[in-house]
């Protein structure tokens, strides 16, 4: 079953994208260059939350989180995501920064464990 977004959260959405941290933009291209498969999008609503990708593919989200993040906050978040069948996967912004490679394995090691979505 769809489920549409709270009101306003599309708009915040937008707005986030036009304002990407250099570990989203980094990330971004990555994952367009690498990953073209996947059809990632960036500042997708999902539930009440807004993530930084989502494949809606692959059902796969992935995070770039800054020192704000961690702790019993993101683990709420990531249990609503999953329970709508999304696998969440999180880097920390100077992982994507200072080892783009490693990052990009990790996600082809999922992308090729998971199936897309039919």
């Amino acid at each position: 079953m769809k489920r549409h977004p709270p009101p306003g959260a599309t708009l915040r959405a937008r707005r986030l994208r036009g304002e990407p941290t250099e570990a989203e933009k980094k990330l971004w291209r990555l994952l367009r260059e690498k990953f073209p498969e996947a059809r990632f999008r960036r500042q997708v609503p999902i539930r009440q939350y807004i993530c930084d990708f989502a494949s809606h593919r692959y059902w796969l989200v992935i995070e770039a989180d800054g020192g704000q993040h961690g702790g019993e906050d993101d683990r709420r978040r990531d249990a609503v995501i999953e329970a709508d069948g999304y696998q969440v996967l999180r880097f920390w912004n100077n992982e994507i920064l200072g080892n783009p490679e490693g990052v990009a394995e990790r996600i082809a090691q999922y992308l090729a464990e998971g199936s897309p979505h039919p």
